[in-house]
């Protein structure tokens, strides 16, 4: 009768709950399994190679969790999987279905409970989440990141913040400088900037954000401007409004030492 016609991918550090899953779904000859996955990088991997219509996605794993999973598997895609979260924690919930997740399965559940979660995921498929919302509210609005994490193609780069010296608007995109590298993100700048800490990063200008550790000095630049320059020798133009933020944040964290104005 030809192939199933649905794929699905099974993500969880667990053998054993991967093992229950594919009990679950043996029963459904619609469905292939297209991979398992055991952590975060091979899940983004094998989400971009086997193009799965439903996705069973883990919460806490090791190397990326369930949540920078859901926003790296966005990224690109005008129809992202149907996704259920399979955890043993309750405490994700409300951030999964804000995150556009189908259902939210919490172990151990029975296979009554399975089947209608199934059934939700099928009846989602005419009709996926927009991208943008699908990546943007992967996260809660009050937490404050402790990486950005990047997709290139299956390859999956993790930024932690400290490292992040700064971050300029491209269209739709924002370019993350760290460490004398650049990494795209289709993200937009107001966006990135809402995730981050304002007493750590500050948007100088309209398409600028800076790590205020990595401002050696502020000179002026023409009338009524001003460029920002940074440890590595990189010189960023600062707006008025951007000027007005920056002394604020500088002031608000008592200066740093290696900053003069």
């Amino acid at each position: 009768m030809g192939d199933p016609a649905l794929r699905a991918v099974i993500v969880d550090d667990e053998e054993l709950a991967r093992g229950f899953l594919r009990e679950m779904l043996a029963g459904h000859a619609e469905i292939e399994i297209a991979a398992e996955c055991a952590n975060g990088f091979d899940a983004v991997k094998a989400v971009a190679e086997t193009a799965p219509h439903l996705l069973f996605l883990d919460v806490q794993m090791p190397r990326l969790d369930g949540f920078e999973v859901l926003e790296l598997i966005a990224t690109g895609r005008p129809d992202p999987p149907a996704v259920i979260f399979v955890t043993a924690y309750d405490q994700y919930a409300m951030r999964a279905f804000d995150a556009h997740a189908v259902d939210y399965l919490l172990k151990p559940f029975s296979v009554e409970r399975f089947e209608r979660a199934l059934e939700r995921a099928k009846a989602r498929l005419g009709q996926p989440a927009s991208p943008v919302e699908f990546s943007a509210e992967a996260r809660a609005p009050e937490q404050k990141p402790a990486r950005i994490v990047v997709r290139d193609g299956t390859r999956v780069h993790v930024i932690p913040l400290e490292k992040l010296d700064y971050a300029e608007a491209q269209g739709d995109y924002v370019a993350l400088h760290s460490g004398g590298r650049s990494f795209l993100k289709l993200q937009p700048i107001s966006a990135l900037e809402s995730v981050l800490d304002p007493s750590r990063f500050v948007r100088v200008h309209r398409s600028t954000i800076v790590n205020l550790e990595r401002i050696t000095r502020i000179e002026p630049y023409a009338k009524d401007s001003r460029v920002v320059i940074l440890a590595d020798g990189t010189r960023l133009a600062v707006s008025r409004a951007g000027y007005s933020r920056l002394m604020v944040a500088m002031g608000e964290s008592q200066g740093n030492s290696n900053t003069t104005r």
